[in-house]
């Protein structure tokens, strides 16, 4: 039987994120980054999450808090707290850690943590992905994995509108 109880050890403050980092690198693990709204969790946040997972032996979610929601996505976002937003993805196996971060990028997260390997979904360059010079200058690496087509948080809200 699974404990509910490990959820909230997940989501952790920055402090307390670099500390479990550190006992990582003491036993040799590797640290993978991810970074996101993850607003309406959906199909195509569990590929890109699986997909991030296969990169390292720790995967860390950086959540972009509600304030920074509402900036990138706009006045009505986002649909669901940081708070639960942080439960929903510390409860995924494939997850291991949860950070919510209060920029409009994870840039100064990514250069606190300095994850070995930074993972983005989409269609971006590398030039384009916020903290993936500072991870590659540590001597990390930036991976790009492909989108899930068909599947969006804007796409959702727009089909629940439509009802």
């Amino acid at each position: 039987m699974k404990s509910s109880q490990v959820v909230p050890q997940k989501i952790y403050s920055l402090p307390e994120l670099k500390k479990q980092i550190a006992r990582l690198r003491l036993l040799r693990k590797t640290i993978a980054f991810t970074n996101g709204c993850f607003d309406i969790l959906h199909q195509g946040h569990i590929y890109s999450l699986s997909e991030a997972a296969k990169e390292a032996d720790y995967l860390i979610v950086g959540l972009n808090s509600d304030g920074s929601v509402r900036k990138l996505k706009g006045k009505h976002r986002p649909i669901n707290g940081q708070d639960a937003r942080a439960n929903l993805l510390a409860s995924l196996l494939i997850v291991d850690a949860v950070t919510i971060f209060e920029e409009d990028t994870p840039l100064e997260l990514i250069k606190a943590l300095l994850p070995d390997v930074l993972v983005k979904g989409g269609d971006y360059t590398t030039d384009q992905i916020a903290g993936a010079k500072v991870v590659i200058a540590a001597g990390g690496r930036v991976v790009i994995n492909p989108i899930l087509e068909g599947y969006s948080t804007s796409g959702i809200i727009e089909k629940i509108s439509r009802l």
